[in-house]
């Protein structure tokens, strides 16, 4: 079965490297309504999945989509860059049909 995300390499090393800091296995990435564009991409770690999470097992830790975010999220790739503008955990969604100019929101 194919994940509603793709999670990078980048990433999977990032938040590998982030799970001694936190007492959880569970990183949730998820979308409220806000920021310049509308709607903006929110990371955290998670102490408990809910019933209807998508959970995409990336072996030792897993990524948890909330049914709200879902459809937004669906073929998007999340990734871990470091460049000028700093490091970050970026979301690459083809549903959106715009961006901002840091790229942490959008619109569909």
């Amino acid at each position: 079965m194919e994940s509603s995300i793709l999670v990078t390499n980048n990433a999977k090393k990032r938040i590998e490297g982030l799970l001694s800091d936190y007492a959880t296995d569970k990183f949730r990435v998820y979308v409220t309504g806000g920021g310049c564009s509308g709607f903006q991409y929110g990371f955290k770690f998670d102490e408990q999945s809910a019933f209807d999470d998508d959970v995409i097992d990336c072996g030792c830790f897993k990524v948890l989509l909330d049914s709200l975010s879902y459809p937004y999220l669906l073929g998007s790739e999340l990734d871990y860059v470091e460049d000028l503008s700093g490091a970050k955990f970026v979301i690459r969604n083809p549903n959106a049909k715009t961006t901002c100019g840091c790229g942490e929101s959008f619109s569909i």
